[in-house]
């Protein structure tokens, strides 16, 4: 479990190099060669501040899919204190107005010392649409159908929901979109964040939003823009919608070369681990884990090394049956007398009190009770893996960190590769 940041560094950083709008501070304490950095966030209703680059919980309607308000705090603290939400989930539920009354998120779930980050995108059921007519506001898929949402409809979910942070509404679109499409697409981005920042209530630190789709030119209009809006911080979308691997670095540094360093910058769409590698590289604070989520539906658990990648070296007899170096399948019936926890020494609530046969066991007889152990294990180990990150960057060595990471995982595939054709 790591250590709470220490808060008078927080304090005396703030005050040179930090900011402190909206009831949020945030302060760098640390960087490695180029972009890569530490910083510590302290949000208004969390008793703890959080160090970055930090891993938020992606949640349906302000908890996590399968992990209960009980078990929450079996997590890292306060690593795991930062939830993500998304406003379109309240839309068939209960009223802005009714949650407005009985104060807000926090006093409706009872998590008082969360912090809730709200985004208008719902990265777990669907992304947003392509859609170059809607002119007034954001087309989305929400459980009660395709809805259009206007800048201060969206305001009004975010007054009443009262979040910690919030983003500004997007206009989002895929990477093959045309030239024009993505230009309209960043005018509306930025016309809808005058708009948010206008409406926006009294608390909560205001992030706005940065499109710009696969067009470095785009992105860098769209930075240059936000970066001089009265905001809090940074909301980096348009992620994860068709872009490669490969042209990903130039649009990150793009924009991170472009916004103040001393403001928060949060990114979605950038799920697996050499995904929030390349965006760490970049400088990006805060990322969604949706990753986690997929993996947990699908029978997965994480299983990479972590000590190993510190000392910058894998061991070749981790690998597993069923595994890519990373996670394992634990609905393979190579799993099913297993009695091993998933990972030796991990103190996560599930490998503490079961093991790889148990839940393979609930995983083919369809107990959720599969996926509630799956997702503490996999959240508990991918806090860990952001733990060793920022560990690795105060050690300045982060790229070698990064470079051991991406090489043991190409090794171990193309073995794997080798012995599947043999």
């Amino acid at each position: 479990m790591s250590s709470a940041p220490d808060t008078s560094i927080l304090t005396s950083l703030n005050i040179q190099h930090g900011t402190d709008l909206h009831e949020m501070k945030f302060a760098v304490t640390a960087w490695s060669k180029g972009r890569a950095r530490v910083g510590v966030l302290q949000l208004a209703n969390c008793p703890q501040p959080m160090e970055t680059p930090a891993l938020l919980l992606s949640t349906r309607k302000g908890l996590p899919v399968f992990i209960s308000p009980d078990l929450l705090p079996s997590l890292p603290s306060p690593d795991s204190h930062l939830l993500q939400m998304s406003p379109l989930h309240f839309l068939d539920g209960i009223s802005s107005k009714t949650i407005s009354n009985i104060g807000g998120l926090h006093q409706m779930l009872g998590l008082h010392e969360y912090g809730f980050a709200a985004v208008p995108r719902d990265s777990i059921v669907c992304l947003p649409e392509c859609d170059s007519t809607n002119k007034i506001g954001a087309s989305f898929e929400t459980p009660s159908g395709r809805r259009l949402i206007k800048p201060v409809e969206y305001m009004e979910m975010i007054s009443s929901m009262k979040p910690s942070l919030w983003a500004t509404l997007a206009d989002e679109v895929p990477a093959w979109v045309s030239a024009k499409r993505n230009k309209a697409s960043v005018d509306r981005t930025l016309r809808w964040l005058d708009e948010c920042i206008t409406l926006s209530p009294a608390g909560g630190a205001v992030f706005g939003a940065i499109v710009g789709g696969a067009n470095v030119e785009e992105r860098q209009r769209c930075a240059q823009e936000v970066a001089g809006r009265n905001v809090s911080g940074y909301w980096i979308g348009g992620f994860g919608l068709g872009e490669s691997m490969d042209e990903r670095p130039a649009l990150l540094n793009a924009v991170a070369d472009i916004l103040p360093v001393e403001r928060p910058r949060q990114i979605c769409g950038l799920e697996l681990p050499e995904e929030v590698l390349q965006g760490v590289a970049a400088g990006i604070d805060l990322f969604d884990s949706t990753y986690i989520y997929h993996l947990t539906l699908g029978g997965f658990a994480l299983t990479f090394p972590l000590e190993s990648i510190q000392r910058h070296e894998f061991d070749s007899r981790l690998s597993d049956v069923g595994s890519d170096h990373t996670k394992i399948n634990l609905r393979a019936t190579i799993y099913r007398k297993d009695t091993a926890p998933i990972v030796d020494n991990c103190n996560c609530y599930t490998c503490q009190n079961h093991t790889r046969a148990y839940i393979n066991h609930l995983l083919n007889v369809h107990e959720m009770l599969a996926q509630i152990l799956l997702e503490i294990h996999n959240t508990h180990h991918y806090l860990g893996f952001f733990r060793s990150i920022r560990t690795a960057i105060k050690e300045d060595n982060f790229e070698q960190f990064r470079q051991t990471f991406i090489d043991s995982r190409r090794e171990h595939l193309n073995m794997t590769a080798v012995c599947a054709s043999a």
